[in-house]
């Protein structure tokens, strides 16, 4: 009999804890765990964006399967945090459940966020063979360089003349964490479009590795977002005009919890020839629909009765 006793119980440390079980975070150790770490580095650029904070992103795909995430918005933080009595760097890319979008009903940063937030960054890091990061703020560059979870080198910090901020990442997803870390360029592609299509201005730009150094590269842009996204799905064939609709609410769950912002958005016109509703909750598409379907119904054909 094999001995189980109070020495059997131990605990993941550090990156082991991603790196060992990651569908826990990811929802898969296969190729769509790996999308869903793309999507968390994807996700903190777009945030900046959502803010007013640069609005075009840039995503490569190299030939390799390591990918690059590139934004022009403030920069990530990264210098010694006297609250916390630790460097940023370590609490963003090191640290789990540790970021800057705890604050969002009591006016801190990123009122409306997407992704794991506390997790996407560290976890995406936790589960890389390498990670790169370049930070331009303050008037300086960082960098910061993890290899399998571990960082190497420590925070590098020099000064630069730069016309813009931003951060940019580079990372090649770890094939001792994933199955399969071959993310197809369709997966690319039908994620930028879709986020492109629910954040409108940001411009997405794509670039995919087809030979040692030869890039294609596609631009996604909606300017007006839904509305511009509905005349096109009609492709001038629309019976009426495309209305639009915005409206900002406050709910809670439960009446002893604290309410939160809640944003929506609605596009739609007749067409006899197409026919597509389609549903993105905190921008993610919703490819069976769920609730916002049952509720755009029942809104649409809802009749209240007068007695």
């Amino acid at each position: 009999m094999k001995k189980y006793d109070n020495s059997s119980i131990s605990a993941l440390k550090g990156a082991d804890r991603v790196r060992k079980r990651p569908a826990v975070i990811f929802g898969s150790d296969g190729v769509e765990g790996c999308e869903h770490s793309m999507f968390e580095i994807l996700s903190n650029s777009i945030d900046e964006a959502r803010e007013g904070y640069g609005n075009i992103i840039k995503i490569t795909r190299f030939a390799d399967n390591s990918i690059e995430v590139e934004d022009f918005g403030r920069g990530i933080p990264v210098e010694y945090n006297e609250r916390e009595k630790r460097y940023n760097w370590e609490l963003v890319f090191c640290e789990l459940y540790a970021g800057g979008k705890y604050k969002n009903n009591s006016g801190g940063n990123y009122e409306y966020s997407l992704g794991l937030n506390g997790l996407g960054a560290c976890a995406t890091q936790y589960s890389s063979e390498y990670m790169d990061v370049e930070v331009l703020r303050d008037g300086y560059k960082f960098n910061l360089h993890f290899e399998r979870g571990k960082n190497i080198g420590g925070l590098e910090k020099t000064e630069f003349r730069h016309r813009h901020t931003g951060t940019k990442i580079r990372w090649k997803p770890d094939l001792k964490v994933f199955t399969d870390i071959n993310i197809p360029v369709e997966n690319y592609k039908n994620t930028l479009k879709r986020q492109a299509v629910v954040n409108s201005g940001i411009k997405f730009v794509f670039r995919n590795e087809t030979e040692q150094g030869q890039f294609e590269e596609i631009e996604y842009f909606y300017e007006n977002g839904i509305v511009d996204y509905v005349k096109e799905l009609s492709n001038g064939k629309e019976l009426t005009q495309v209305h639009y609709i915005e409206a900002e609410r406050k709910g809670r769950d439960r009446a002893d919890l604290d309410e939160y912002k809640v944003k929506m958005s609605f596009a739609f016109c007749a067409n006899n020839e197409t026919h597509l509703t389609e549903y993105y909750h905190n921008s993610s598409f919703l490819e069976h629909g769920g609730s916002p379907d049952k509720a755009v119904q029942n809104a649409f054909v809802f009749r209240r009765r007068i007695i």
